[in-house]
Protein backbone atom coordinates (compact mmCIF):
# COMPACT_ATOMS: atom_id res chain seq x y z
CA UNK A 1 0.00 0.00 0.00
CA UNK A 2 2.79 2.75 1.54
CA UNK A 3 5.15 1.33 -1.48
CA UNK A 4 2.34 2.71 -4.00
CA UNK A 5 2.54 6.04 -2.98
CA UNK A 6 3.93 9.39 -5.18
CA UNK A 7 6.03 10.82 -2.72
CA UNK A 8 6.90 13.46 -5.23
CA UNK A 9 3.10 15.49 -5.01
CA UNK A 10 4.09 19.26 -4.03
CA UNK A 11 1.92 22.72 -4.41
CA UNK A 12 3.35 25.79 -5.09
CA UNK A 13 3.22 28.52 -2.82
CA UNK A 14 0.88 30.61 -5.03
CA UNK A 15 -1.59 27.87 -5.56
CA UNK A 16 -1.27 27.44 -2.01
CA UNK A 17 -2.13 30.78 -0.06
CA UNK A 18 -5.83 31.25 -1.34
CA UNK A 19 -6.53 27.14 -1.01
CA UNK A 20 -4.72 27.84 2.67
CA UNK A 21 -7.02 30.50 3.37
CA UNK A 22 -10.38 28.69 2.15
CA UNK A 23 -9.96 25.85 4.38
CA UNK A 24 -9.59 27.88 7.19
CA UNK A 25 -12.31 29.92 7.23
CA UNK A 26 -14.49 26.26 6.61
CA UNK A 27 -12.85 24.67 9.46
CA UNK A 28 -13.47 27.04 11.70
CA UNK A 29 -17.42 27.28 10.60
CA UNK A 30 -17.68 23.58 10.74
CA UNK A 31 -15.97 23.49 14.14
CA UNK A 32 -19.00 25.85 15.68
CA UNK A 33 -21.53 24.04 13.79
CA UNK A 34 -19.81 20.14 15.01
CA UNK A 35 -19.64 22.27 18.74
CA UNK A 36 -23.78 23.32 18.35
CA UNK A 37 -24.31 19.80 17.18
CA UNK A 38 -22.75 17.80 19.86
CA UNK A 39 -20.81 15.97 17.80
CA UNK A 40 -17.41 14.90 18.82
CA UNK A 41 -14.15 14.81 16.53
CA UNK A 42 -11.02 12.38 16.78
CA UNK A 43 -8.16 13.41 14.79
CA UNK A 44 -4.82 10.47 14.78
CA UNK A 45 -1.67 11.32 13.59
CA UNK A 46 0.66 8.06 12.81
CA UNK A 47 3.40 8.30 10.52
CA UNK A 48 7.36 8.16 10.43
CA UNK A 49 9.68 9.67 12.45
CA UNK A 50 10.05 13.15 10.71
CA UNK A 51 7.12 13.19 9.19
CA UNK A 52 5.86 16.27 10.20
CA UNK A 53 3.29 15.08 12.40
CA UNK A 54 3.89 18.40 15.27
CA UNK A 55 4.34 20.78 12.00
CA UNK A 56 0.45 19.53 10.52
CA UNK A 57 -1.57 18.97 14.09
CA UNK A 58 -0.02 22.73 14.73
CA UNK A 59 -1.49 24.36 11.37
CA UNK A 60 -4.57 22.44 11.77
CA UNK A 61 -5.53 24.01 14.72
CA UNK A 62 -4.46 27.29 13.63
CA UNK A 63 -8.25 28.42 12.59
CA UNK A 64 -10.37 26.44 15.49
CA UNK A 65 -11.14 27.67 18.94
CA UNK A 66 -8.78 26.54 20.88
CA UNK A 67 -11.54 26.16 23.81
CA UNK A 68 -12.88 23.50 22.20
CA UNK A 69 -9.59 20.89 21.49
CA UNK A 70 -7.21 19.35 23.44
CA UNK A 71 -3.95 17.39 21.70
CA UNK A 72 -2.24 13.95 23.56
CA UNK A 73 1.06 13.73 22.73
CA UNK A 74 1.39 10.17 23.23
CA UNK A 75 4.11 8.53 24.97
CA UNK A 76 5.48 5.25 26.31
CA UNK A 77 2.69 4.03 29.02
CA UNK A 78 3.21 5.31 32.24
CA UNK A 79 4.05 3.01 35.31
CA UNK A 80 0.15 3.16 36.37
CA UNK A 81 -0.74 2.82 32.28
CA UNK A 82 1.23 -0.26 31.65
CA UNK A 83 -0.94 -1.87 34.96
CA UNK A 84 -3.88 -1.51 32.68
CA UNK A 85 -5.63 -2.64 29.22
CA UNK A 86 -3.71 -0.73 26.48
CA UNK A 87 -7.16 1.01 25.78
CA UNK A 88 -7.76 2.01 29.12
CA UNK A 89 -5.51 5.38 28.88
CA UNK A 90 -7.23 6.37 25.65
CA UNK A 91 -11.09 5.59 26.79
CA UNK A 92 -10.32 8.36 29.19
CA UNK A 93 -9.44 10.50 26.58
CA UNK A 94 -11.87 10.36 23.99
CA UNK A 95 -13.64 13.58 23.54
CA UNK A 96 -16.80 14.92 24.92
CA UNK A 97 -19.85 15.92 22.57
CA UNK A 98 -18.77 18.97 20.52
CA UNK A 99 -14.77 18.46 21.41
CA UNK A 100 -11.90 17.69 19.38
CA UNK A 101 -9.45 15.22 20.30
CA UNK A 102 -5.78 15.28 18.97
CA UNK A 103 -3.44 12.44 19.00
CA UNK A 104 0.15 12.33 18.09
CA UNK A 105 0.40 9.28 17.87
CA UNK A 106 -1.88 7.12 19.57
CA UNK A 107 -3.46 3.35 20.66
CA UNK A 108 -1.59 2.48 16.89
CA UNK A 109 1.89 2.62 19.07
CA UNK A 110 0.39 -0.85 20.82
CA UNK A 111 0.83 -2.67 17.07
CA UNK A 112 3.29 -0.53 15.05
CA UNK A 113 6.22 0.70 18.39
CA UNK A 114 5.75 -2.50 20.61
CA UNK A 115 5.72 -4.80 17.54
CA UNK A 116 8.77 -3.28 15.51
CA UNK A 117 10.30 -3.44 18.83
CA UNK A 118 9.63 -7.34 19.57
CA UNK A 119 7.33 -6.68 22.64
CA UNK A 120 4.15 -7.86 21.77
CA UNK A 121 3.70 -11.68 20.78
CA UNK A 122 1.76 -12.93 17.65
CA UNK A 123 -1.81 -14.06 19.38
CA UNK A 124 -1.56 -10.53 20.92
CA UNK A 125 -1.35 -8.56 17.81
CA UNK A 126 -4.16 -10.41 16.76
CA UNK A 127 -6.21 -9.19 19.84
CA UNK A 128 -5.09 -5.55 19.54
CA UNK A 129 -6.10 -5.54 16.22
CA UNK A 130 -9.66 -6.73 17.16
CA UNK A 131 -9.48 -4.46 20.31
CA UNK A 132 -8.76 -1.31 18.00
CA UNK A 133 -11.36 -2.21 15.31
CA UNK A 134 -14.42 -2.78 18.17
CA UNK A 135 -12.88 0.58 20.09
CA UNK A 136 -13.30 2.40 16.85
CA UNK A 137 -16.51 1.42 15.78
CA UNK A 138 -18.10 1.87 19.11
CA UNK A 139 -17.29 5.70 19.06
CA UNK A 140 -18.16 5.98 15.65
CA UNK A 141 -21.03 4.19 15.96
CA UNK A 142 -21.91 6.56 18.76
CA UNK A 143 -21.69 9.40 16.79
CA UNK A 144 -17.78 10.36 16.94
CA UNK A 145 -16.16 11.32 13.50
CA UNK A 146 -12.93 9.56 13.74
CA UNK A 147 -10.03 10.65 11.10
CA UNK A 148 -6.58 9.06 10.73
CA UNK A 149 -3.62 10.08 9.11
CA UNK A 150 -0.44 8.47 8.29
CA UNK A 151 2.23 10.71 6.91
CA UNK A 152 4.54 9.01 4.82
CA UNK A 153 8.22 9.64 3.62
CA UNK A 154 10.84 8.01 1.50
CA UNK A 155 13.42 6.48 3.64
CA UNK A 156 16.26 8.68 2.13
CA UNK A 157 13.86 11.96 3.03
CA UNK A 158 13.89 10.37 6.55
CA UNK A 159 17.56 10.43 6.88
CA UNK A 160 17.71 13.90 5.31
CA UNK A 161 15.67 15.68 8.33
CA UNK A 162 16.67 13.65 11.25
CA UNK A 163 20.36 14.77 9.93
CA UNK A 164 19.04 18.31 10.13
CA UNK A 165 17.77 18.24 13.75
CA UNK A 166 20.91 16.09 14.78
CA UNK A 167 22.82 19.27 13.60
CA UNK A 168 21.03 21.66 15.26
CA UNK A 169 22.25 21.49 19.15
CA UNK A 170 18.62 23.08 19.88
CA UNK A 171 16.95 20.61 18.28
CA UNK A 172 19.16 17.14 18.29
CA UNK A 173 16.91 16.07 21.29
CA UNK A 174 14.46 14.91 19.27
CA UNK A 175 16.03 12.40 17.37
CA UNK A 176 15.77 9.58 19.41
CA UNK A 177 17.55 5.66 19.19
CA UNK A 178 14.17 4.74 18.12
CA UNK A 179 13.71 7.24 15.56
CA UNK A 180 17.10 6.34 13.93
CA UNK A 181 16.85 2.53 14.35
CA UNK A 182 13.40 2.91 12.29
CA UNK A 183 15.45 4.72 9.35
CA UNK A 184 17.86 1.62 9.38
CA UNK A 185 15.34 -0.81 9.84
CA UNK A 186 12.69 1.35 7.37
CA UNK A 187 11.85 -1.72 5.31
CA UNK A 188 10.39 -3.45 8.83
CA UNK A 189 8.62 -0.74 9.85
CA UNK A 190 6.77 -0.03 6.20
CA UNK A 191 5.57 -3.93 6.51
CA UNK A 192 4.15 -3.44 10.23
CA UNK A 193 2.79 0.50 8.72
CA UNK A 194 0.84 -1.55 5.96
CA UNK A 195 -0.20 -4.37 8.32
CA UNK A 196 -1.65 -2.10 10.58
CA UNK A 197 -3.20 0.14 8.00
CA UNK A 198 -4.88 -2.74 6.09
CA UNK A 199 -6.64 -4.30 9.25
CA UNK A 200 -7.78 -1.09 10.36
CA UNK A 201 -8.94 0.73 7.62
CA UNK A 202 -12.99 0.94 7.49
CA UNK A 203 -15.68 3.15 6.44
CA UNK A 204 -16.07 4.79 9.93
CA UNK A 205 -12.86 5.28 10.52
CA UNK A 206 -11.00 5.42 7.43
CA UNK A 207 -7.12 6.12 6.78
CA UNK A 208 -5.98 8.70 4.83
CA UNK A 209 -2.20 8.29 3.57
CA UNK A 210 -0.69 11.67 3.48
CA UNK A 211 2.41 12.34 0.73
CA UNK A 212 4.36 14.29 3.44
CA UNK A 213 7.98 15.11 1.42
CA UNK A 214 6.35 18.34 0.53
CA UNK A 215 4.78 19.79 3.86
CA UNK A 216 2.35 22.59 1.92
CA UNK A 217 0.92 19.50 0.00
CA UNK A 218 0.32 17.56 3.24
CA UNK A 219 -1.07 20.10 4.93
CA UNK A 220 -3.91 20.71 2.46
CA UNK A 221 -4.46 17.04 2.08
CA UNK A 222 -5.13 16.70 5.73
CA UNK A 223 -7.26 20.29 6.47
CA UNK A 224 -9.52 19.16 3.17
CA UNK A 225 -9.69 15.80 4.40
CA UNK A 226 -10.98 16.88 7.75
CA UNK A 227 -13.20 19.24 6.45
CA UNK A 228 -14.78 16.57 4.37
CA UNK A 229 -15.35 14.01 7.23
CA UNK A 230 -16.56 16.98 9.54
CA UNK A 231 -19.41 17.87 6.60
CA UNK A 232 -20.63 14.12 6.46
CA UNK A 233 -20.44 14.00 10.29
CA UNK A 234 -22.66 17.29 10.78
CA UNK A 235 -25.17 15.98 7.90
CA UNK A 236 -25.32 12.91 10.00
CA UNK A 237 -26.03 13.91 12.59
CA UNK A 238 -28.67 16.24 11.59
CA UNK A 239 -30.77 13.39 10.26
CA UNK A 240 -30.66 12.22 13.76
CA UNK A 241 -31.81 15.02 15.49
CA UNK A 242 -34.63 14.82 12.40
CA UNK A 243 -35.58 11.02 13.28
CA UNK A 244 -35.60 10.27 17.09
CA UNK A 245 -34.69 6.79 17.74
CA UNK A 246 -37.05 3.68 17.99
CA UNK A 247 -37.81 3.00 21.18
CA UNK A 248 -39.07 -0.66 21.86
CA UNK A 249 -38.13 -1.88 25.37
CA UNK A 250 -39.77 -5.58 25.13
CA UNK A 251 -38.91 -6.79 22.02
CA UNK A 252 -37.55 -10.27 22.90
CA UNK A 253 -39.58 -12.48 25.27
CA UNK A 254 -37.45 -15.07 27.34
CA UNK A 255 -39.06 -18.09 25.74
CA UNK A 256 -38.19 -16.58 22.32
CA UNK A 257 -34.57 -16.69 23.61
CA UNK A 258 -34.70 -19.95 24.53
CA UNK A 259 -33.99 -19.70 28.19
CA UNK A 260 -35.81 -19.49 31.16
CA UNK A 261 -33.01 -18.99 33.79
CA UNK A 262 -34.39 -16.84 36.33
CA UNK A 263 -37.39 -19.40 36.18
CA UNK A 264 -35.29 -21.90 37.04
CA UNK A 265 -33.29 -20.96 39.65
CA UNK A 266 -34.30 -22.21 43.19
CA UNK A 267 -34.78 -19.46 45.72
CA UNK A 268 -35.63 -22.02 48.32
CA UNK A 269 -32.28 -22.51 48.98
CA UNK A 270 -31.01 -21.14 52.39
CA UNK A 271 -28.50 -21.23 54.98
CA UNK A 272 -28.87 -21.82 59.18
CA UNK A 273 -27.60 -18.92 61.48
CA UNK A 274 -25.04 -21.17 62.94
CA UNK A 275 -23.62 -22.64 59.82
CA UNK A 276 -23.54 -19.95 57.78
CA UNK A 277 -21.41 -17.63 60.71
CA UNK A 278 -18.59 -20.61 60.62
CA UNK A 279 -18.49 -20.71 56.78
CA UNK A 280 -18.61 -16.90 56.59
CA UNK A 281 -15.47 -16.24 58.85
CA UNK A 282 -13.34 -19.19 56.86
CA UNK A 283 -14.42 -17.05 53.42
CA UNK A 284 -13.52 -13.79 54.46
CA UNK A 285 -10.00 -14.93 55.66
CA UNK A 286 -9.86 -16.57 52.74
CA UNK A 287 -10.80 -13.40 50.68
CA UNK A 288 -8.13 -11.31 52.51
CA UNK A 289 -5.40 -13.89 51.96
CA UNK A 290 -6.13 -13.30 48.16
CA UNK A 291 -6.52 -10.33 48.30
CA UNK A 292 -2.67 -10.15 49.46
CA UNK A 293 -2.12 -12.68 46.33
CA UNK A 294 -3.67 -10.85 43.68
CA UNK A 295 -1.86 -7.54 44.62
CA UNK A 296 2.08 -9.64 44.89
CA UNK A 297 0.80 -11.51 41.10
CA UNK A 298 -1.08 -8.43 40.12
CA UNK A 299 -4.24 -9.38 38.71
CA UNK A 300 -6.63 -7.37 38.47
CA UNK A 301 -10.39 -8.46 39.72
CA UNK A 302 -13.72 -6.66 38.77
CA UNK A 303 -16.64 -7.50 40.28
CA UNK A 304 -20.47 -6.86 38.65
CA UNK A 305 -23.43 -6.58 41.23
CA UNK A 306 -26.39 -6.51 39.09
CA UNK A 307 -30.42 -7.36 40.74
CA UNK A 308 -33.56 -6.50 41.90
CA UNK A 309 -33.71 -3.32 43.90
CA UNK A 310 -33.84 -4.73 47.70
CA UNK A 311 -32.18 -7.94 46.72
CA UNK A 312 -29.19 -7.01 49.17
CA UNK A 313 -26.15 -6.13 47.15
CA UNK A 314 -24.97 -3.56 49.35
CA UNK A 315 -24.87 -6.09 52.51
CA UNK A 316 -23.36 -8.48 50.38
CA UNK A 317 -20.36 -6.52 49.41
CA UNK A 318 -19.98 -5.68 52.90
CA UNK A 319 -19.32 -9.20 53.75
CA UNK A 320 -17.21 -9.74 50.79
CA UNK A 321 -15.02 -6.60 51.67
CA UNK A 322 -15.03 -7.03 55.23
CA UNK A 323 -11.29 -8.16 55.48
CA UNK A 324 -9.78 -6.76 52.90
CA UNK A 325 -6.83 -4.39 52.84
CA UNK A 326 -9.20 -0.83 51.76
CA UNK A 327 -6.29 0.02 49.90
CA UNK A 328 -6.69 -2.77 47.82
CA UNK A 329 -10.23 -2.17 46.19
CA UNK A 330 -12.82 0.81 45.23
CA UNK A 331 -16.17 0.37 45.49
CA UNK A 332 -18.14 1.91 42.68
CA UNK A 333 -21.82 3.00 43.60
CA UNK A 334 -23.51 3.91 40.03
CA UNK A 335 -26.12 6.48 39.44
CA UNK A 336 -27.86 7.98 36.98
CA UNK A 337 -25.23 10.03 34.77
CA UNK A 338 -24.11 13.53 35.35
CA UNK A 339 -24.05 15.78 32.79
CA UNK A 340 -20.53 15.25 31.97
CA UNK A 341 -21.19 11.55 31.41
CA UNK A 342 -23.85 12.11 29.88
CA UNK A 343 -21.58 14.32 26.70
CA UNK A 344 -19.01 10.81 26.56
CA UNK A 345 -19.81 7.25 25.23
CA UNK A 346 -21.21 6.03 27.63
CA UNK A 347 -18.70 3.40 28.50
CA UNK A 348 -16.76 6.16 29.44
CA UNK A 349 -17.37 6.36 32.83
CA UNK A 350 -16.88 2.58 33.48
CA UNK A 351 -13.09 2.31 31.92
CA UNK A 352 -12.21 5.26 34.01
CA UNK A 353 -12.78 3.14 36.93
CA UNK A 354 -11.17 -0.24 36.17
CA UNK A 355 -8.55 -1.57 38.38
CA UNK A 356 -4.82 -1.27 37.80
CA UNK A 357 -3.35 -4.95 38.18
CA UNK A 358 -3.28 -6.44 42.00
CA UNK A 359 -6.55 -4.46 42.45
CA UNK A 360 -9.85 -4.69 42.98
CA UNK A 361 -12.86 -3.05 41.40
CA UNK A 362 -16.51 -4.01 42.96
CA UNK A 363 -19.47 -2.15 40.75
CA UNK A 364 -22.58 -1.96 42.43
CA UNK A 365 -24.45 -1.83 39.44
CA UNK A 366 -22.91 -1.12 36.41
CA UNK A 367 -22.81 -0.36 32.39
CA UNK A 368 -25.29 -3.49 32.16
CA UNK A 369 -27.79 -0.20 32.93
CA UNK A 370 -28.30 0.12 29.11
CA UNK A 371 -29.59 -3.15 28.36
CA UNK A 372 -32.37 -3.01 31.42
CA UNK A 373 -33.11 1.02 32.71
CA UNK A 374 -32.27 2.98 29.53
CA UNK A 375 -33.91 0.28 27.60
CA UNK A 376 -37.01 -0.05 29.72
CA UNK A 377 -37.30 3.64 31.01
CA UNK A 378 -36.10 4.71 26.98
CA UNK A 379 -33.57 6.85 27.56
CA UNK A 380 -31.78 5.17 24.82
CA UNK A 381 -33.48 4.09 21.51
CA UNK A 382 -33.75 -0.06 20.40
CA UNK A 383 -30.42 0.18 17.96
CA UNK A 384 -28.34 1.93 21.14
CA UNK A 385 -29.29 -0.92 23.75
CA UNK A 386 -29.18 -3.90 20.86
CA UNK A 387 -25.66 -2.92 20.13
CA UNK A 388 -24.72 -2.39 23.51
CA UNK A 389 -24.54 -6.03 23.62
CA UNK A 390 -21.88 -6.39 21.05
CA UNK A 391 -20.23 -3.48 22.47
CA UNK A 392 -19.84 -4.59 26.40
CA UNK A 393 -18.88 -8.01 25.23
CA UNK A 394 -16.51 -6.41 23.31
CA UNK A 395 -15.01 -4.37 26.49
CA UNK A 396 -15.16 -7.59 28.62
CA UNK A 397 -13.06 -9.58 26.07
CA UNK A 398 -10.23 -6.92 26.48
CA UNK A 399 -10.26 -6.89 29.88
CA UNK A 400 -10.39 -10.19 30.47
CA UNK A 401 -7.48 -10.81 28.15
CA UNK A 402 -5.51 -8.76 30.23
CA UNK A 403 -5.83 -11.48 32.73
CA UNK A 404 -8.85 -9.76 34.63
CA UNK A 405 -10.81 -12.05 36.70
CA UNK A 406 -14.46 -10.45 35.77
CA UNK A 407 -17.27 -12.36 37.15
CA UNK A 408 -20.73 -11.05 37.21
CA UNK A 409 -23.48 -11.79 39.58
CA UNK A 410 -27.07 -11.09 39.25
CA UNK A 411 -29.08 -11.35 42.77
CA UNK A 412 -31.89 -12.83 42.54
CA UNK A 413 -35.40 -12.87 44.65
CA UNK A 414 -39.34 -13.19 43.78
CA UNK A 415 -41.74 -11.14 43.83
CA UNK A 416 -43.09 -11.81 47.00
CA UNK A 417 -39.74 -11.63 48.80
CA UNK A 418 -39.00 -8.24 47.34
CA UNK A 419 -42.71 -7.06 48.31
CA UNK A 420 -41.67 -8.24 52.18
CA UNK A 421 -38.54 -6.17 52.48
CA UNK A 422 -40.05 -2.61 50.48
CA UNK A 423 -42.48 -2.95 52.98
CA UNK A 424 -40.07 -3.52 55.85
CA UNK A 425 -38.33 -0.96 54.86
CA UNK A 426 -40.77 1.31 55.17
CA UNK A 427 -41.63 0.03 58.48
CA UNK A 428 -38.04 0.64 59.76
CA UNK A 429 -37.13 5.03 60.35
CA UNK A 430 -33.50 3.57 60.14
CA UNK A 431 -34.54 2.09 56.89
CA UNK A 432 -36.94 4.51 55.19
CA UNK A 433 -34.02 6.09 53.03
CA UNK A 434 -33.38 2.74 51.08
CA UNK A 435 -36.98 2.88 49.81
CA UNK A 436 -38.30 5.91 47.41
CA UNK A 437 -41.10 6.24 44.53
CA UNK A 438 -38.49 4.86 42.04
CA UNK A 439 -38.22 1.52 43.57
CA UNK A 440 -42.10 0.90 43.39
CA UNK A 441 -42.37 2.41 40.29
CA UNK A 442 -39.41 -0.28 39.14
CA UNK A 443 -41.89 -2.77 40.60
CA UNK A 444 -44.65 -2.26 38.83
CA UNK A 445 -42.48 -2.95 35.47
CA UNK A 446 -41.24 -6.08 37.06
CA UNK A 447 -42.68 -8.18 34.14
CA UNK A 448 -40.15 -5.97 31.56
CA UNK A 449 -37.56 -5.93 33.80
CA UNK A 450 -37.95 -9.92 33.53
CA UNK A 451 -37.85 -9.64 29.82
CA UNK A 452 -34.63 -7.31 29.84
CA UNK A 453 -32.31 -9.47 32.44
CA UNK A 454 -33.34 -12.80 30.82
CA UNK A 455 -32.24 -11.59 27.60
CA UNK A 456 -29.01 -9.67 29.19
CA UNK A 457 -28.05 -13.14 30.75
CA UNK A 458 -28.44 -14.87 27.83
CA UNK A 459 -26.24 -12.37 25.25
CA UNK A 460 -23.65 -11.35 27.44
CA UNK A 461 -22.54 -14.65 29.92
CA UNK A 462 -19.07 -15.57 28.41
CA UNK A 463 -16.74 -18.67 29.63
CA UNK A 464 -14.09 -15.75 30.67
CA UNK A 465 -16.88 -13.10 31.99
CA UNK A 466 -19.91 -15.44 33.43
CA UNK A 467 -22.92 -14.21 34.48
CA UNK A 468 -23.85 -16.01 38.08
CA UNK A 469 -27.38 -16.36 38.96
CA UNK A 470 -27.35 -15.90 42.47
CA UNK A 471 -30.48 -17.37 44.88
CA UNK A 472 -30.97 -14.28 47.21
CA UNK A 473 -34.21 -15.09 49.46
CA UNK A 474 -31.97 -15.91 51.92
CA UNK A 475 -29.10 -13.08 52.20
CA UNK A 476 -27.61 -15.82 54.26
CA UNK A 477 -27.15 -17.81 51.58
CA UNK A 478 -26.68 -15.09 49.09
CA UNK A 479 -23.32 -13.79 50.42
CA UNK A 480 -21.67 -17.55 50.77
CA UNK A 481 -22.34 -18.49 47.61
CA UNK A 482 -20.64 -14.53 46.02
CA UNK A 483 -18.00 -15.28 48.33
CA UNK A 484 -17.20 -18.99 47.65
CA UNK A 485 -17.84 -18.26 44.12
CA UNK A 486 -15.33 -14.98 43.91
CA UNK A 487 -12.39 -16.84 45.85
CA UNK A 488 -12.53 -19.82 44.05
CA UNK A 489 -12.17 -17.69 40.37
CA UNK A 490 -9.11 -15.54 41.92
CA UNK A 491 -7.69 -19.46 43.29
CA UNK A 492 -8.47 -20.64 39.78
CA UNK A 493 -6.48 -17.72 38.44
CA UNK A 494 -3.32 -17.90 40.32
CA UNK A 495 -2.95 -21.35 39.75
CA UNK A 496 -2.37 -20.48 35.91
CA UNK A 497 0.32 -18.30 36.76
Amino acid sequence: MLEQINLDRRIDKEEFKPRREALEVRLGALQRQATELGVPLLVVFQGWGAAGKGTQINQLILPLDPRRYTVHSTKAPSEDEAMRPFLWRFWRLIPASGRLAIFDRSWYSRVLVDRFNGEIKPRAVERAFRDIRSFERQLADDGTVIVKFFLHISRQEQRRRQQKLLDNEATSWRVSDYDQEQNRRYDDYLALADDALAETDSDHAPWTLVEATDRRFANLKIGETLIRALERGIAEARARRAEPPVIDAAVSKPEELGTTMLDRVDLSQSLAHEDYKSRLDQLQERMRDLGHRIYRHRVPVVLVYQGWDAAGKGGNIRRLVHSLDPRGYEVVPVCAPNDEEKAHHYLWRFWRKMPKAGHISIFDRSWYGRVMVERIEGFCGEAEWRRAYREINEMEQHLTHFGTVLLKFWLHIDADEQLRRFQAREQNPHKQWKIGEEDWRNRDKRQQYTVAVEEMLYRTSTGPAPWVVVPSNCKRFARIKVLETVCDAIEHRLEGL
